[in-house]
């Protein structure tokens, strides 16, 4: 009889991990020195910030930061914390440092589509990002052109300027992958801006489906976009498209829905959308007639 032994790979955050955590030590060790600071005050610190925050989580023991510094221990989420707090460092320098990218989280969120409409939840932003700060003067809004192509330069503009860019109270949205709820005049998929101050339902006044405002509402269970109206017995309705295959609904108001906002802005393809489960299957769809 023949046995062997099956090793599973272990981590543990306070073991040795690899290059990278040994240089990123390194790093920390050499912001510490240029501060000034020992390990014994970075333990003090730490005891100070646990206390504060009644977890023991943050506190580092000099004989752990040395282990973090010279063995390339890998910090916890709350000692990372701790050091940027005494460093007085960008928690996301650190988290870089050990290969962990927090700017990518934008890119890195399209690995799974979605399929619930819902708001856009706060990520880590980048510094800075590219802007147009420099167009074609003979830009008219009237016409429809290629924006691209009047665009004469792009610049780095930092973040803490960026108010002042914002217009009014504004929310984004995601129409979710699998809500056909006023398709097909939204496509799933679809960008939204809200304008949180029109949360008024309007019932008339529009000349077509274009101008009839567009609502999107937050109940219990999920957000919604759609057409919207407000009966006498005090029910808000949610009116889908004509076109689409989603039943009304009704919730009562404002107890089981809240109107967040009007969409007034949409980004949306129009050339290359698909059904979420076809891009899983190669296999040829039946034509519809």
């Amino acid at each position: 009889m023949i046995f062997c032994q099956i090793v599973l790979p272990y981590y543990n955050a306070d073991e040795p991990y690899s290059a990278m955590s040994i240089d990123a030590g390194n790093k920390l060790r050499h912001l510490r020195e240029v501060l000034g600071l020992t390990l014994r005050e970075v333990e003090t610190g730490s005891s100070e910030i646990a206390a504060r925050h009644g977890n023991q989580e943050f506190f580092i023991p000099f004989s752990r930061l040395s282990e973090i510094e010279t063995k390339g221990t890998l910090p916890s989420i709350y000692r990372i914390y701790t050091l940027a707090a005494i460093y007085q460092c960008d928690y996301r320098t650190i988290c870089d440092w050990y290969g962990v990218k927090l700017d990518s989280i934008t890119e890195d969120s399209n690995v799974t589509e979605i399929p619930r409409t819902h708001r856009f939840g706060s990520v880590p932003r980048p510094d800075s990002l590219m802007l147009p700060v420099a167009v074609d003067p003979g830009f008219d809004v009237r016409r429809t052109m290629n924006l691209a192509r009047m665009i004469q330069q792009w610049g780095t503009v930092p973040l803490q300027f960026m108010p002042r860019f914002t217009r009014g109270s504004h929310t984004y949205a995601f129409l979710g992958t699998e809500d056909f709820t006023m398709y097909p005049l939204l496509m799933p998929g679809t960008f939204l801006q809200v304008d949180e101050n029109r949360t008024e339902i309007v019932s008339e006044g529009w000349r077509s489906e274009y101008e009839r405002p567009i609502y999107f509402v937050e109940t219990r269970q999920e957000f919604l976009c759609s057409w919207c109206n407000i009966t006498d017995s005090h029910q808000l309705v949610i009116q889908p498209h004509p076109l689409s295959p989603v039943a009304p609904r009704v919730f009562r108001y404002p107890q089981e829905a809240e109107v967040i906002g009007q969409v007034v802005g949409v980004a949306m393809r129009l050339n290359d959308w698909k059904p979420a489960g076809s891009r899983r299957s190669d296999a040829p769809r039946a034509r519809l007639n």
